[in-house]
């Protein structure tokens, strides 16, 4: 097992490589709390390292929420992380803000000189949903504000830094109204939202911890969808699992399509992250859900995978 916490669940995490270890952050919850729902509101962004993927050893917490007010004064959850061309790291992260009942997804930011000691930008978000073109608590049906899991990159040879994120767009049958959101910055302390990347009524109401990666040669767009959250179409076909899914696209990300996206049911992890290891190669990484009805919340070791233009992610 990779990382198991007698103490602890563990679920979604990212991932960062510093030229020799990895580093993994992950969100983990008491198990004290008895129920694991209850995860989500006392939540805490830990942190181990690991040479090989598989053995890790536990190290200081990254984040917790902030006092209020702040955008993150109730939670931290899901993020990633990447390095600027100056050496500081940076990590993205969602926040729920105690003044509104946590309904509210935003997105903010911490950096970091070695990876362990982290400072948040501050008690602002950097990254909001956008009304003009996304879901948001004013609009009809919906009970949150879905901003959330950032996936912070450039395209190669490109300054310009990309963001996307979980969001919902603001029309459509509800059950499939998910969407790639997205935002820009040249700096990445100011970010401009962009209208979203695909269109609603792709079989998804949500695409969670969206990551874009080139898997031995092909570009992939990885997220998790659970089995509540699509279209009775697709459901049909998958049964009642919660998943993870690829979906082969184009290096610019254009004219995306969630109908072609394949599910990955060789390995039951939710949230899954691809990581490309010196020796290992491509591996998924993620974390145990629920087996039987009941909620595991342990990471199992990685998973070596590789992918085709057709089938997208595959068991290598």
């Amino acid at each position: 097992m990779s990382l198991k916490l007698p103490d602890k669940w563990i679920w979604d995490n990212w991932f960062a490589f510093d030229g020799k270890n990895h580093h993994m952050f992950y969100l983990h919850a008491s198990r004290a709390l008895g129920d694991p729902d209850r995860r989500h509101r006392n939540v805490v962004v830990g942190h181990a390292i690991s040479s090989d993927l598989e053995n890790w050893k536990v190290v200081r917490d990254a984040l917790t929420n902030s006092d209020s007010p702040a955008f993150d004064s109730y939670t931290t959850w899901t993020g990633s992380v990447i390095q600027d061309d100056e050496g500081l790291w940076w990590m993205f992260y969602t926040g729920t803000s105690r003044e509104d009942g946590g309904n509210i997804q935003s997105i903010g930011a911490a950096t970091s000189k070695d990876l362990l000691v982290w400072e948040k930008l501050g008690n602002q978000a950097v990254v909001e949903a956008d009304p003009r073109w996304y879901e948001t608590m004013d609009s009809p049906g919906a009970d949150s504000t879905a901003c959330r899991d950032p996936w912070v990159f450039r395209f190669p040879g490109k300054p310009l830094w990309h963001m996307l994120f979980t969001a919902r767009a603001k029309q459509g049958e509800f059950r499939e109204r998910g969407v790639v959101g997205h935002a820009t910055s040249s700096d990445l302390r100011n970010w401009t939202v962009q209208p979203p990347l695909s269109a609603p009524g792709q079989g998804f109401h949500e695409l969670e911890v969206l990551q874009l990666a080139v898997v031995d040669g092909v570009p992939l767009l990885l997220f998790a969808c659970g089995w509540k959250n699509i279209s009775d179409e697709r459901l049909a076909v998958v049964g009642p699992t919660n998943l993870t899914y690829s979906l082969v696209v184009d290096p610019e990300l254009e004219s995306l399509d969630f109908t072609k996206a394949k599910p990955f049911e060789d390995h039951p992890i939710y949230a899954g992250r691809v990581v490309f290891d010196l020796k290992l190669g491509w591996n998924l990484m993620g974390f145990n859900d629920l087996v039987e009805g009941k909620f595991v919340g342990d990471v199992p070791d990685p998973f070596p995978v590789t992918a085709n233009k057709t089938e997208g992610m595959i068991r290598r």
